[in-house]
């Protein structure tokens, strides 16, 4: 099988920037005053970039089933932790350092604030995150103990019936709420993993009457959910959003997603992306804490335009270097830690690094 979705990669770095305009441009001065800079210029549509997120977990879907279909549970657990948590490491303690010496009076954090964040699990143990980024990384790690569930009951290669009763128990629960089931089954985002899980599987397969139906009931409910989100946005952000607009963007991800498990997407295909792909997730970790903390140190004293694109250039540098230098070497020595400790035999281990970077 086809190692990688060059498009992928892409869509990525697309999503990446879209919630780092989101913070800078509308989220941190214009609605939670974390940042003293104001960009209204791109605000009335910066404040769309928050779908960013819902499309990242769109990606998750269709990638993290593409690793599981060719893995064992032991190289897809070693695969997940090479991949996140290096970067992970290293955006927190660059972040933790900048706000322990640059963040007060508005951000501060602890040191055993930072030792819990640093297991990715600080959500669970109610411990504060040094980044409001991180929040979704606990959603990730959801969908992942789901695929990493049914690689050890050995039923990866259903999946598909997988998908269809996790959609059938997503929309019941939408009608009868049960707590720990949705936290379990990830409601609120369920959709947008199921509609990537099941673009995998056409890519990989084919398109069917059944995987049609099954992208258009997760469309539907990604709609619903959105849409049922957003009188809680605009109380909290105090601002208005277009629904068509919300409704358009939604069902522009599920298009992209169709058209590249078709292998529709030519040129777009054809093109390696891999460096963008690679920086995405350092970007998406270090820019909102980091980049509020550097307009607070340097606005007004900086004109506004120079502050906003060159903070953005900053980051995309700095995500780049902690790729190349940082992230790449540290998650290859991971990667063969838990292998040996592991004991993954080589056949395993090749299939695993097809996908190590997704």
């Amino acid at each position: 099988m086809q190692s990688r979705v060059n498009e992928i990669d892409l869509l990525r770095f697309i999503a990446a920037l879209a919630v780092v305009f989101f913070h800078y441009a509308f989220r941190g001065h214009a609605a939670d005053h974390l940042s003293n800079l104001p960009y209204p210029l791109l605000a009335p549509l910066a404040k769309y970039g928050y779908l960013g997120v819902e499309l990242f977990f769109m990606i998750s879907g269709f990638v993290i089933l593409m690793t599981a279909s060719n893995a064992n549970v032991k190289s897809f657990v070693i695969s997940r932790i090479s991949r996140l948590y290096p970067a992970f490491w290293i955006a927190c303690t660059l972040t933790f350092a900048v706000t322990v010496y640059l963040g007060a009076p508005r951000f501060k954090a602890s040191f055993s604030e930072y030792l819990g964040n640093m297991t990715m699990l600080g959500e669970f143990f109610g411990i504060n995150a040094l980044d409001g980024s991180y929040w979704s990384l606990f959603i990730e790690l959801r969908f992942y103990l789901l695929i990493f569930l049914l690689l050890v009951l050995k039923k990866i290669h259903h999946a598909e019936t997988f998908l269809i009763v996790w959609l059938v128990i997503s929309f019941v629960l939408e009608i009868k709420p049960v707590a720990a089931l949705e936290t379990l089954f990830i409601t609120d985002y369920a959709a947008f993993f199921i509609a990537g899980a099941t673009c995998f599987l056409i890519w990989a397969e084919s398109l069917s009457l059944k995987k049609f139906l099954m992208l258009l009931s997760a469309w539907a409910l990604s709609e619903y959910e959105v849409l049922s989100s957003l009188p809680s946005l605009e109380k909290h952000y105090q601002t208005t959003f277009n629904r068509f607009t919300i409704i358009g963007i939604v069902s522009s991800f599920f298009l992209i997603l169709l058209l590249i498990a078709q292998r529709w997407t030519g040129l777009l295909a054809r093109k390696r992306w891999l460096v963008l792909g690679a920086l995405t997730y350092p970007l998406y970790l270090i820019h909102q804490n980091i980049g509020y903390i550097l307009f607070d140190q340097l606005y007004p004293g900086v004109n506004p335009h120079l502050l906003f694109w060159g903070t953005l250039g900053v980051m995309l540098g700095l995500a780049y270097s902690i790729y190349v230098v940082l992230e790449k070497p540290l998650a290859n020595k991971l990667h063969q830690f838990l292998t040996q400790i592991l004991k993954v035999n080589a056949r395993d281990q090749n299939n695993n690094s097809l996908n190590s970077v997704n």
